[in-house]
């Protein structure tokens, strides 16, 4: 009988569903160029990691067990990885990972603006990130790249590797930076930009933004919809 009883639950076990070990891989690529001030980064930094606290975002980057990690990015051969890869296991590691961004320094002030750098620089991380089902860069920017690489020269590497780019457009003073970042900057299947106005209103896009890409990732785990719902229903 008791045979029979292990037998049973191994045969259980074995039929039951397997919960990925990484479901999202999340680069934050961070536009620091000389066209940001320093309370434009500071908007920035404090946007991030607000919207990474929101109930929704946070169950879901919880539930996924997702990586994340913050990269810094202007001018060519100025793109640094300043938070690396963070394995989110815990609503406590991801509220120490939202504090250690409030309070990254920035690392530089007066230089271009490469974003076809800042894509090879991240795709390069995702070597560190392969077991991950999904790997997405979410690439803030307030103008088009005029430095180094073009983007779209990176567009075969990222798919050949798997990666969605994703957009924010913060058009302060580029008023066409969401058309640009369209053509030349997102890539993957589902793709898409946000735009925000200016940088007073990038911590409510930023939070959208994170909601509509983690809600996609989260949807295919087992009892992700009442989660959701629920962490939705707290937040209000």
């Amino acid at each position: 009988m008791n045979r029979f009883r292990t037998l049973l639950i191994g045969s259980l076990l074995a039929l039951a569903p397997q919960t990925h070990a990484c479901d999202l891989a999340l680069a934050l690529a961070v536009d620091v160029s000389g066209s940001v001030d320093r309370d434009e980064y500071r908007i920035q930094m404090d946007g991030l990691a607000a919207a990474l606290r929101d109930p929704v975002v946070s169950e879901s980057l919880v539930r996924g067990r997702s990586r994340i990690l913050l990269l810094q990015w202007t001018g060519s051969t100025r793109q640094r990885i300043t938070i690396p890869w963070t394995d989110i296991d815990s609503f406590a590691t991801l509220d120490m990972l939202a504090e250690r961004i409030a309070n990254d320094p920035r690392v530089w002030r007066n230089y271009s603006t490469a974003v076809g750098e800042a894509l090879g620089v991240a795709l390069a991380t995702f070597e560190d990130a392969a077991d991950c089902r999904r790997k997405l860069i979410d690439l803030s920017g307030d103008g088009p790249s005029n430095e180094g690489i073009a983007p779209t020269d990176l567009r075969r590497a990222l798919r050949d590797a798997g990666i969605t780019v994703n957009a924010i457009a913060i058009e302060e003073s580029e008023p066409d930076l969401t058309a640009y970042f369209f053509e030349n900057v997102i890539t993957g299947d589902g793709a898409f930009v946000v735009t925000a106005t200016g940088f007073s209103d990038y911590p409510e896009k930023i939070r959208m933004k994170l909601v509509r890409e983690v809600s996609k990732q989260s949807s295919a785990l087992p009892g992700a919809a009442d989660d959701l719902r629920r962490a939705a229903f707290n937040r209000n």
